[in-house]
């Protein structure tokens, strides 16, 4: 299998999780050590390691520096909500992608911004303000803030061709996320952006993610009237 076609750590979640599923694992065995499934399913054992990190944080297995991995005899429920890639939510209702860079710019964050990422002190950030469109109809409204001292890579990506919610999800994996969810009326410039009339009604999730402690992104997205967002336990 070539470097490409091996899987990602989402996959070897999904894998795990099936075993686990499916009584191949019941609550309370001890799963396989990490090396060995990263021989089964041919794929890094840091690959594994994130996986097995993410059924952690998801309450489905407990890891034990000394004891390994068990499957949790009291699996706590939870609503999981992935970061999505707005290009493949938009595809995958049929629609056809399209995208729009609106300003990029570095600057300090204001209060907000600190206090979303639990910054004292204001840090040089990029912001970027974007527009994902289904079918040339504005879908959706992204104003974002990213760390240039946790991704200081998104300075060298042409953010007028590659927008960065794709370049994030792909290139820093994060270890927890905040969200927030929240309606505002749409105000004359949001109004013109998406396309709606003023004061129409907008859900608005506003989402932070870190590694360790360390934040990488800020982003406040602003829907389409419409939109539906769906989270599974």
């Amino acid at each position: 299998m070539t470097e490409d076609q091996r899987l990602g750590w989402r996959e070897v979640r999904d894998t795990i999780h099936d075993w686990i599923l499916s009584g191949r694992y019941g609550a309370g065995d001890k799963l396989p050590r990490d090396a060995d499934i990263a021989g089964d399913l041919d794929c890094a054992r840091s690959t594994v390691v994130r996986a097995m990190q993410d059924l952690s944080d998801a309450g489905v297995v407990d890891r034990r520096r000394r004891g390994g991995t068990r499957v949790r005899p009291d699996p706590v429920v939870r609503a999981t909500l992935d970061i999505p890639i707005t290009r493949a939510e938009i595809e995958g209702k049929g629609g056809r992608y399209g995208y729009r860079l609106v300003r990029q710019a570095r600057a300090l964050p204001p209060a907000p911004v600190l206090e979303a990422v639990g910054w004292d002190a204001p840090h040089e950030m990029l912001q970027v303000e974007a527009l994902h469109l289904s079918d040339n109809v504005p879908h959706m409204f992204e104003d974002r803030w990213i760390s240039l001292e946790t991704a200081p890579e998104i300075l060298s990506v042409d953010l007028a061709v590659q927008n960065a919610n794709e370049w994030l999800v792909l290139n820093k994996p994060y270890s927890r996320f905040e969200v927030r969810f929240y309606a505002v009326a749409a105000d004359p410039r949001l109004a013109v952006l998406m396309q709606v009339a003023e004061g129409a009604p907008m859900l608005v999730i506003e989402r932070t993610t870190w590694i360790a402690e360390q934040p990488i992104t800020t982003v406040k997205s602003v829907a389409r009237p419409g939109f539906q967002l769906l989270s599974r336990s």
